[in-house]
């Protein structure tokens, strides 16, 4: 499905949440929407990391994530699952950017090697540095490895986490490639 069913009061849904293995554009889809549809940008990695690439305690970061959710409008990027029992039940709308594995590995090539060259500042202190990442052989180093090692789970996990009852009251939009999420935000700014 990739298209967004309006509410029963004929208004669009304000509480989303935009999925996809690592590198899928997750974060520049949520700010996409949080612009077109003026709803407020939640990004879990800003809520997650710490200067120095810490990460803060799980039970801070739910608390974290409750108070960012805590109103009507919203969109939250990012699948960490110790969030889901917070968001999934409070949204009503999921994202799902399933990409072809090349797209997303250029992506987060890309992505990474920008970040990297420009010395973009991401969350507290942290920049992105390059080296780990070329360190494919270990999944706590590297995006890269992250990716390959996850790649095939979130198909399947989120496809169980689509069909399960429990989140039925959501809508599933799946996007299949770039050019379709492009399409869909253009639907949206119509």
């Amino acid at each position: 499905m990739s298209d967004l069913t309006i509410l029963p009061d004929g208004s669009l849904p304000t509480k989303f949440i935009v999925v996809g293995s690592t590198g899928s554009g997750k974060s520049t889809m949520a700010q996409a929407l949080s612009t077109r549809l003026g709803l407020k940008y939640v990004e879990l990695d800003a809520l997650y990391w710490l200067p120095d690439w810490s990460h803060i305690e799980v039970e801070v970061f739910q608390q974290r994530v409750r108070e960012a959710i805590s109103g009507e409008r919203w969109v939250v990027a990012g699948n960490y699952r110790f969030s889901r029992e917070i968001t999934w039940p409070a949204a009503q709308v999921v994202i799902w950017l399933d990409y072809d594995f090349w797209t997303i590995f250029w992506r987060l090539w890309n992505r990474t090697w920008r970040r990297w060259w420009h010395n973009e500042l991401l969350w507290g202190t942290n920049r992105e540095r390059l080296w780990p990442h070329l360190k494919i052989w270990s999944v706590q180093d590297s995006l890269f490895a992250w990716l390959f090692a996850t790649y095939r789970q979130r198909i399947v996990e989120y496809t169980e986490m689509a069909n399960d009852p429990k989140h039925k009251h959501l809508q599933i939009v799946r996007l299949k490639d770039p050019g379709q999420a492009d399409r869909f935000l253009q639907r949206l700014s119509q």
